[in-house]
């Protein structure tokens, strides 16, 4: 999985974390001020990228923790049949098969957007 390390302190709602081995949206960001006896926490509520699930985290503000590294492509199209569809790379102009989302009505010949992490996808 790609990924790097950052600082808790540093995430912010919108960007995306690893939780439980799965790639997550933060959708809520708070912190706690430091007590007597320790620091202070943050607390991470976020829903996966590709499963859908929510999940949450609690952690120290200096604690490292990981990102997985997102690309955001351009596709178009090809051809679809039923729920599934052929969609053409812009950039390598290799041809992929996904699922194509209940909410999302493409056709052939039109240009989409979706997230790429290693060899998942998903149409945005």
């Amino acid at each position: 999985m790609a990924k790097q390390q950052q600082e808790v302190r540093d995430l912010q709602e919108g960007s995306y974390v690893i939780i439980d081995d799965a790639a997550c949206k933060i959708n809520a960001y708070s912190t706690a001020k430091p007590g007597k006896h320790g620091s202070a926490k943050a607390r991470i509520e976020a829903k996966g990228v590709f499963d859908g699930k929510k999940r949450s985290l609690s952690q120290p503000v200096d604690a490292k923790i990981w990102v997985p590294i997102i690309e955001r492509k351009q596709g178009q199209v090809v051809s679809v049949d039923g729920n599934d569809m052929q969609v053409m790379d812009l950039e390598t102009y290799e041809t992929i098969t996904m699922r194509m989302p209940e909410d999302v009505d493409a056709s052939p010949d039109e240009n989409i957007e979706y997230l790429e992490m290693e060899d998942q996808r998903k149409i945005v």
